[in-house]
């Protein structure tokens, strides 16, 4: 196989050598039980701990508000149910219509159970109004759950700003920060969040490992019973391998945030050029505070799926959306909800880069993307005259539903 060129590293990423290297010793030599009372096991008892402080650094917050799970996912259902545990008497719950599915489908299932759910809107470059969240708060409200950054454009919503909301009516808000762990600073010490979660393969870490920040002297009902690990709060033996290879990833993530910028140089350039060099084509999320590593750009009247295996036969790796929706042949739920036009929705393509990439990588896509698009334009059955009609049958398609 050729070389890769990955930009797709919101769907994952490479995992540092030097965390493989951290990672090791824990396969092979040190492979106690860390709860044991020998000292074999005591040694890897070590090696938690140290992880647990090498996240809770990236965190800015105190080690003992740190609790490893094995993804995004599982730290999003824990602080969703820990959250409404903790005021069983309040059945509303507000999030966003751009969540991640880890978090969507669970208020779909919770509102079979009873939950009142309010899906803030989003305006069309993507941004969530905090006049509408206040306008939505009830007493009745348990929690505010809403994304640090949306996965598929970039854009940075202002969740502190919800948090003090929320906080003002007595609700949990909880952070779904899995895209920004290592893009972004985090301070949970002056947070006004109350359960944030990290999945170690966006930064840089093996998949099968996360973290769930829970704010000292929050109400936490454990997800998972059994054993005492996690002080009581996440049964089951740790995964130490992995638990230490987040801890590795999240004290190289800290010493690259002054460098993130270089990532978005990459980003902007690419960019700033397609722009130039490709008509009719425009960023979703656009002139709004975004992740440093991510762009989304729509390419007018021709499919995005084509774009992507176009790339792929060069080697290059970019996506459409979620890695966790791209089997589904539905139109992006984030870009539907901004109100893009049909010509836009269907062929937008996601570039995510980390610090692996180099100006090479740009450079050779930035060579194919205005061929590519020719081509597939060419061999588009629509066209500029067509765009009316094209979005009227969209909208015809989406009042039938």
């Amino acid at each position: 196989m050729q070389t890769c060129i990955y930009l797709d590293n919101n769907a994952t990423t490479q995992v540092d050598p030097q965390v493989v290297e951290a990672m090791l010793p824990y396969l092979t030599q040190y492979y106690g039980n860390p709860s044991s009372m020998h000292r074999f096991g005591g040694q890897v008892g070590k090696a938690v701990k140290t992880a647990r402080a090498q996240v809770a650094a990236l965190f800015n917050s105190e080690e003992s508000e740190v609790v490893f799970n094995s993804c995004g996912t599982e730290g999003n259902n824990t602080a969703i149910r820990a959250a409404l545990a903790a005021q069983p008497e309040r059945k509303h719950i507000i999030t966003t219509q751009v969540e991640h599915p880890a978090v969507l489908n669970v208020y779909k299932q919770l509102e079979k159970q009873g939950y009142t759910v309010t899906y803030l809107s989003v305006s069309r470059k993507g941004q969530v109004d905090m006049m509408e969240l206040e306008a939505s708060m009830t007493g009745n409200t348990a929690l505010v759950s809403m994304m640090y950054a949306n996965n598929e454009t970039g854009v940075i919503f202002p969740v502190e700003q919800a948090g003090a909301i929320a906080k003002e009516y007595g609700a949990t808000m909880h952070v779904d920060a899995v895209q920004v762990a290592g893009k972004i600073p985090l301070n949970m010490q002056d947070s006004t969040i109350d359960l944030l979660t990290i999945s170690g393969h966006k930064l840089h870490a093996p998949k099968g490992i996360g973290a769930l920040y829970i704010r000292k002297g929050f109400r936490f009902r454990p997800f998972l019973l059994g054993g005492h690990q996690e002080r009581g709060r996440r049964a089951g033996t740790e995964n130490v391998p992995g638990l230490t290879a987040l801890g590795k990833a999240a004290e190289l993530a800290l010493e690259h945030l002054p460098n993130v910028k270089q990532e978005k140089k990459l980003r902007d350039r690419l960019e700033k050029t397609l722009l130039k060099t490709i008509p009719e084509i425009e960023v979703n999320g656009g002139g709004t505070e975004r992740l440093p590593n991510t762009t989304n750009i729509g390419f007018k009247y021709i499919e995005g799926e084509a774009i992507l295996l176009s790339l792929d036969q060069y080697g290059i790796c970019a996506s459409s959306g979620s890695a966790c929706t791209s089997g589904s042949l539905e139109p992006s739920h984030v870009l539907r909800a901004m109100g893009l036009p049909y010509t836009i929705l269907h062929g937008s393509i996601r570039f995510s880069l980390s610090r692996f990439n180099t100006d090479a990588d740009v450079d050779r896509v930035l060579e194919l993307m205005p061929q590519i698009v020719d081509r597939l334009r060419a061999l588009s059955p629509f066209n500029s005259d067509q765009a009316e009609w094209l979005q009227g049958r969209e909208e015809a398609v989406a009042t039938s539903k």
